[in-house]
């Protein structure tokens, strides 16, 4: 367990989650979606291999994020690590706690991969609000503010092949869902029009997301040339 002044914070192997867990799960995840697709989470439950739950003192889980760390031989570069972040969710009552973080750190943690120069952190985010990690990111990809080059469009879909994720464009970096949304989300999205531009092509109806990837903490030479 990871302690918390809240929260006790403990990480499973996604194929080994205790049945009465998953059900906390499985509602923490209804609260957050409107016609919640429970099957998506289930199919996802099983594609990364750690999820961290924080659960108050009294044993109700508050949240919970799935997370994973690999090595990956990526184009133009072997061995690289990667920290693939997945479905997070956090119930109404206990945001504004950074949970989001602290349980996406605690499922990373899990596997401690090789020092290295650098690091890709990717993301699947179906709305602006989930995507401001990288709008605030002068060198995440995709970005408002240029076009994405043929090498950062072959490590995009090498990435989105990761997620097993059933198609991926490379040019809009839109990953291709199920057909069907994977719910509403309850909370109101507030974002800029700009913002909003991004996610064009996204269409949640389908279960489709965008995806981004950003170096940590310099990008390769030669990444955006």
């Amino acid at each position: 367990m990871v302690e918390d002044e809240a929260f006790d914070i403990g990480v499973y192997e996604t194929d080994a989650v205790p049945s009465e867990v998953f059900e906390q799960v499985r509602r923490v995840f209804g609260e957050n979606y409107r016609e919640a697709n429970f099957s998506y989470l289930e199919k996802n439950l099983g594609k990364l291999r750690y999820l961290s739950v924080a659960r108050t003192h009294d044993g109700t889980v508050g949240g919970f994020a799935l997370a994973e760390g690999r090595v990956l031989d990526l184009p133009r570069l072997p061995k690289a690590n990667v920290q693939l972040h997945g479905l997070s969710c956090v119930g109404a009552e206990f945001r504004r706690h950074g949970l989001f973080g602290k349980l996406e750190r605690a499922a990373m943690a899990q596997r401690r991969l090789p020092t290295a120069e650098r690091s890709l952190s990717c993301g699947r985010c179906a709305h602006p609000a989930s995507f401001r990690g990288f709008f605030n990111n002068p060198a995440a990809v995709p970005h408002r503010s240029r076009a994405t080059t043929e090498w950062q469009q072959e490590v995009g879909a090498a990435v989105a092949e990761a997620y097993g994720s059933p198609g991926f464009d490379p040019v809009t970096f839109v990953v291709r869902g199920s057909g069907v949304p994977i719910g509403w989300p309850v909370i109101e999205i507030e974002a800029t029009e700009e913002e909003w531009a991004m996610f064009a092509p996204v269409d949640r109806a389908k279960g489709e997301s965008l995806l981004g990837i950003a170096w940590r903490p310099t990008p390769p030479p030669g990444w955006f040339e």
